[in-house]
């Protein structure tokens, strides 16, 4: 049976005590324009500053850095880490400063100086709301992994890195975070990619400049958030060099289905008051009060209890949340037998005995969805399908052919998750993109995502321009290193810990791999 115990759902690796030293002599000014992508205060605060040897042996210093150091590779330069404040617009049309990261390479080798290409990173989905990705010197921030991670990954290495925390986290007054919101994720990084550029200037290494090549990459809500942005930016016609998005929830409209049906994912009792919460702040057709969605063990109070200054294994011991029950195990009987079949818990057959315990493991008593909301949601995935997630679920290959939104949701959460779900519009990548994950991922289902996304532009599949990298598939090709890395150290995982317990840390241990993979891409792309 799969243990109900669940992990933290932020990409990375476990906390490294990465500390550095660093300051910021030159005089600040703050701006008075409050304008989309203003830079708030000038020069931006350099959190710390180490040299490629010092980052080398601050990652050695513990076994995640080692893993971290052996997969991304020694530092070839160091990094200057820098705290930006800038102005961005929150759903309500009104502007609201925030925060994130510039980091920049420094050092005598030629790839870390001069003119260099800038990666625009969007980090995975978090529950604290003091996350900070640009203070990598303090090791109880829960934004240090993800910060070591992609320093590491693309920084020690030659590029420019700008991460923005996002609207609801850190200095932000929002209350909320807008999860999922595809107009205002990709506002946000291309904010915080007007700032950087503004800062970049006046850091303490002017001579590192901006080659004009541009990558965006994220994991998990953060790939989300970087295909949302490649999409924004291309109808603004501005440049995106490539792009690799990777493990991201790409397909909204299908997963929820998906997991309404039945199919619960890790992270599910995060991942509902996040979206739900976020989608009646900008839409206000989710609810008319939170029980209408929520039992009554959780619906007072859970429209602002995320993102939280608590640690979120607090949020659950102290009833706030439960840790897997999203549904009812008593579920509910419509007298519909179609529909009855697929709001019972699920069996094997017809899934596979790992599966069913998977999808086991989100129901229970008691739930934090109630039982009128699921049918009610069900029912109408049933009368108005999404034609990938009825595809899927029938056994069926997806193509290009079968992958069409509902045409006509009637329930509020499946009319914005088809509003903000990657296939709404008909549009394509014009440059080259990598899609990574894995197909066991029990967090962000791969086939009903990313395989999604790949029928969907099968024909720049088959002509290259997007390519579909599976670390749980047969190794082959450029990154059949990687593919190979990844099934010996998620197999290690298992022998040590139990499939049961393992399974839940797939999510995030598949983060550095897709990012490496991200490296890889981007280095090929002329």
């Amino acid at each position: 049976m799969l243990k109900k115990t669940r992990g933290l759902v932020c990409a990375g690796l476990a906390v490294l005590a990465l500390a550095g030293c660093g300051s910021n002599s030159k005089t600040a000014s703050v701006a008075t324009s409050t304008q989309a992508g203003t830079l708030a205060v000038d020069p931006p605060l350099r959190v710390a500053s180490l040299t490629a040897s010092a980052f080398a042996a601050e990652l050695g210093a513990s076994p995640t850095g080692q893993q971290l150091l052996q997969l991304a590779g020694t530092p070839a330069c160091g990094v200057d880490f820098y705290y930006l404040k800038y102005w961005t617009t929150a759903p309500d049309g009104k502007p609201t400063e925030v925060s994130g990261a510039m980091m920049v390479p420094t050092g005598t080798g030629a790839q870390c100086s001069g003119a260099r290409p800038i990666v625009l990173y969007a980090h995975g989905t978090t529950t604290v709301s003091t996350y900070n990705i640009a203070d990598i010197t303090d090791t109880t921030n829960a934004a240090n992994s993800e910060s070591a991670m992609i320093a590491a990954v693309f920084a020690a290495q030659g590029y420019i890195v700008v991460a923005p925390n996002f609207e609801g986290y850190d200095i932000s007054n929002l209350g909320y975070h807008p999860y999922v919101d595809a107009a205002v994720n990709a506002d946000d990084m291309m904010d915080a990619l007007s700032a950087a550029r503004t800062a970049l200037p006046h850091s303490f290494t002017p001579g590192t400049t901006d080659s004009g090549q541009l990558y965006v990459t994220g994991y998990s809500e953060g790939g989300y958030v970087a295909m949302a942005t490649v999409k924004a930016m291309q109808a603004a016609g501005d440049t995106v060099t490539a792009s690799a998005p990777a493990s991201g929830p790409y397909a909204l409209e299908a997963f929820g289905d998906a997991i309404f049906f039945g199919q619960v994912d890790i992270g599910s009792t995060i991942f509902a008051p996040l979206v739900t919460t976020s989608y009646q702040n900008a839409y206000g057709n989710v609810y008319k009060a939170t029980s209408d969605i929520y039992s009554s063990t959780y619906a007072n109070g859970i429209d602002t209890l995320l993102p939280s200054p608590s640690p979120l294994a607090q949020l659950f011991q102290s009833g706030k949340l439960p840790e897997a029950a999203l549904f009812d195990s008593t579920t509910p009987v419509t007298g519909n037998t179609q529909l009855d079949q697929l709001l019972a818990v699920p069996t094997s057959p017809p899934y596979s005995a790992a599966q069913a315990a998977l999808f086991d493991a989100g129901f229970g008593s008691p739930s934090l969805v109630n039982n009128t909301y699921r049918a009610e949601y069900a029912a109408d995935a049933l009368t108005n399908p999404d034609q990938a997630e009825m595809t899927l679920l029938n056994g069926g290959t997806l193509t290009a052919s079968d992958v069409a939104l509902a045409a006509q949701p009637a329930v509020g959460l499946r009319q914005d998750f088809k509003l903000n779900d990657m296939r709404n519009g008909g549009w394509s990548p014009k440059e080259p993109m990598l899609m990574c994950g894995g197909d066991q991922d029990p967090t962000v289902f791969f086939q009903v995502n990313t395989g999604v996304m790949a029928a969907e532009w099968s024909p720049l599949v088959s002509a290259g321009l997007v390519q579909v990298l599976d670390l749980n598939g047969t190794p082959g090709g450029a990154f059949a290193p990687l593919q190979s890395a990844f099934q010996s150290t998620y197999a290690a995982l298992v022998a040590a810990e139990g499939p049961s317990t393992a399974i839940q840390s797939y999510h995030s241990t598949e983060a550095p791999f897709c990012m490496v993979a991200a490296r890889d891409f981007f280095a090929q792309v002329p």
